[in-house]
């Protein structure tokens, strides 16, 4: 162990990324090992109907946050002036504005939310966790400045004790009323905690409200595509939850988000890795430079990708079986999706890093424009497939999809000069058989 510590200890590109994907992979098992914990005490005190309403105010938040994204952190991992105390300094203040008007936007939108889902109750609730947003503005902008350097360990600390007193107060709150108001309790709970650590914990200038106009100029610049690709990515994370909300009982809208939970580990790991590692690695080690540097990113990609798929394939096959042990009988239903989503994920793995290699070389219109294209294409294979098999048609449907877009995916990555294809025939062809072995698996199974 001596040598390995000693190694990953080291400040080369490759020595760094080793290091702070460990970090980042390690925290986010203990991320999700206390998210999972947490769900399955809540869902003991709470019923399902209040893991709808959550999923629902989730969708409009995320909405407005992610539609209106400006790409700060990417911003900042990317600028030759992400050092600069003037340039760290206006993208926090931009972030504060933002966040005030994320308040005012989800507060206005809490009716017509209501009304169209015919849940009064978002009226109150939304306006209570878009106010948790204007305490998450305060987060100082340190915590991209050392993600920036993949000086992960602070960053991984802060994320799991916000999260850990997070989950204590849902519980407290959950035992004392029983209300779906304990699951609002813990975002102030977890945004309180994230801000004060990340102004007292993290190394970095010292944060003030500022305009410098070429940073703001640069950030806006940068930025206008990301906004695009963000509004997007909403369409693509939240797009089942806009259409199954509409058409699903809240009971029934809490089942399915149990199964997404569940489902979503293995690929919200990697994204968790590859936007904290990736970018420094291609503006670090552009692939196209050297076969070194190609050879450095190949081991990468490939470690991950084997991670990714293995508990893929886990999920997959055992999903159903996990489901049936950790949950009890109202939550049971969720086993099927498990699996199906699960299989969804495959071809999404095989390109999961090429959009991050545009963004480091300054490019982040091509990735807008995929993202874009990626939005559109599954949420009309998401809508095709309902009507024609319901929800296992709809999530099949955007499987089908991932497999198409992988092809637009590969057009971006030879165009940046970073296309695998050893690794993307490798891990397409692992994926096909996960995802023979696990329809076929539900197909035995009944």
């Amino acid at each position: 162990m001596r040598p390995l510590t000693s190694y990953l200890s080291g400040t080369s590109i490759t020595q760094r990324v080793l290091r702070g994907s460990a970090i980042s992979g390690m925290g986010y098992f203990l991320s999700q090992g206390i998210r999972l914990a947490s769900n399955l005490i809540l869902t003991r005190l709470l019923f399902p109907d209040a893991f709808g309403l959550m999923a629902l105010v989730t969708m409009f938040v995320l909405g407005v946050v992610m539609m209106t994204d400006v790409g700060l952190t990417p911003s900042i991992m990317q600028s030759k002036r992400g050092d600069d105390p003037k340039f760290l300094n206006t993208a926090w203040s931009v972030k504060m504005m933002l966040h005030g008007f994320y308040f005012v936007v989800i507060c206005l939108l809490a009716w017509p939310a209501a009304q169209f889902y015919d849940a009064p109750q978002l009226v109150q609730l939304m306006p209570a966790v878009g106010a948790s947003l204007l305490i998450g503005g305060l987060v100082s902008p340190n915590i991209e400045h050392a993600m920036r350097h993949i000086r992960l360990g602070m960053v991984t600390k802060i994320d799991l004790a916000s999260q850990a007193a997070s989950v204590a107060a849902m519980v407290l709150f959950a035992l004392a009323t029983r209300s779906i108001w304990a699951l609002v309790f813990g975002q102030f709970v977890a945004a309180g905690v994230k801000a004060a650590l990340t102004r007292h914990y993290l190394p970095g200038p010292a944060t003030r409200f500022e305009m410098d106009r070429d940073a703001l100029h640069e950030l806006i610049h940068f930025g206008k595509w990301i906004t695009l690709s963000s509004a997007c990515g909403f369409v693509l994370s939240q797009g089942d939850k806009a259409v199954l909300g509409k058409y699903l009982s809240l009971e029934q809208l809490g089942v399915y988000n149990i199964g997404f939970f569940l489902a979503s580990f293995p690929m919200a790991l990697a994204e968790n890795i590859t936007g904290r590692t990736i970018i420094p690695v291609y503006r670090d080690s552009p692939p196209q430079e050297s076969a070194q540097n190609f050879a450095t990113v190949r081991r990468m990609r490939m470690g991950l990708s084997a991670i990714v798929m293995s508990m893929i394939a886990v999920m997959a096959l055992g999903g159903p079986w996990i489901i049936d042990l950790l949950y009890d009988i109202r939550y049971q239903g969720a086993g099927p999706i498990v699996a199906l989503i699960a299989c969804a994920q495959v071809p999404v793995v095989l390109g999961m890093t090429y959009p991050q290699a545009a963004l480091a070389a300054g490019d982040s219109r091509s990735p807008s424009l995929l993202t874009m294209l990626r939005a559109g294409v599954q949420i009309a294979a998401f809508l095709i497939g309902a009507e024609m098999g319901g929800l296992a048609g709809a999530i099949i449907g955007q499987m089908l999809a991932g497999w198409v877009l992988h092809l637009f995916i590969i057009r971006l990555a030879i165009r940046h000069r970073v296309w695998d294809p050893l690794h993307d025939a490798l891990f397409a062809a692992v994926g096909l058989l996960v995802t023979f072995a696990g329809m076929s698996h539900m197909v035995i199974g009944g």
